[in-house]
């Protein structure tokens, strides 16, 4: 079983019960961090459990180099975790004033400031309404911009605050959900290239699984969704997979309850024929 975004820990633990001593259990993660939780949470069990600091656009790769080429079970879960989103370091929470930052990969070279500081107003526009979804776009990249010639944009709050600015109603309300919530989500999935490594994923998933092996992956925006949904469409088109969730499996309202954050997760399966 292969968890490419094992965090924590906590899908693995759960799969890894389920394993003798002559299961493998491989973890992947980009976050030293949460890698190391992982080691500690999963060291109780009885199946060999290999963790790697790596991205999962490269599980082939990896997977190669461990000499195992085929695998019952992957498993992808694209969000976040707590640990991450309050992480002073990472700089991905607007409720909090972080550097600007965005890297779950602390190795990559671009920072979300960096972006805020050197796109121009259309190159800004034109990410946020690809990444970000958000019609506003425009007028979210001018306030960005004029706030930017009189002071430099270097923390999560100074963003959260421009944006905000911009998407104010008339009244001075604001929506439910916080306004720099699209914003903030379009820099992210920018700076660590998000949607190219999902792609990477889909790509390499039918080479890795064994005949009945099984592909599950756990999207939480639109974006994600929809490139795992036309891949798996067109894969059972080809006769590669079997789709076991006609429709996404969404959390229940006691899910949801228990963890807020999981209210725009859909899981999708396929099954190698």
């Amino acid at each position: 079983m292969v968890d490419v975004t094992v965090g924590h820990g906590g899908h693995s633990f759960l799969f890894g019960s389920g394993l003798s001593a002559a299961g493998t259990l491989v973890g992947l993660d980009v976050d030293s961090k949460s890698l190391e939780r992982a080691r500690r949470r999963l060291a109780t069990l009885a199946c060999r459990v290999i963790l790697l600091k790596s991205n999962f656009s490269q599980v082939a790769e990896r997977l190669a180099e461990l000499g195992l080429r085929e695998v019952d079970v992957l498993l992808a879960d694209l969000g976040l975790c707590s640990g991450q989103i309050a992480d002073t370091e990472v700089g991905l929470s607007f409720r909090t004033d972080m550097p600007l930052d965005m890297r779950i990969d602390a190795s990559l070279e671009v920072t979300a400031a960096d972006i805020i500081r050197e796109y121009d107003e259309k190159s800004l526009a034109d990410l946020i309404y690809e990444y970000g979804q958000d019609r506003a776009s425009r007028r979210i990249a001018r306030f960005i911009v004029e706030r930017r010639q009189r002071e430099p944009i270097t923390t999560t709050g100074q963003l959260a605050a421009v944006v905000s600015r911009a998407l104010r109603t008339p009244g001075g309300k604001h929506p439910a959900r916080h306004p720099a919530t699209r914003t903030f989500q379009a820099l992210r999935i920018a700076v660590n290239h998000e949607l190219d490594n999902l792609q990477d994923l889909l790509a390499a998933a039918p080479s890795l699984l064994r005949k009945d092996g099984s592909i599950a992956i756990i999207s939480f925006h639109s974006l994600e969704d929809g490139l795992v949904k036309r891949d798996f469409k067109a894969r059972a088109h080809e006769g590669i997979y079997r789709i076991r969730t006609k429709k996404p499996i969404t959390p229940t309202r006691e899910e949801i309850a228990a963890n807020h954050r999981a209210r725009s997760a859909k899981l999708r399966i396929a099954q190698k024929t």
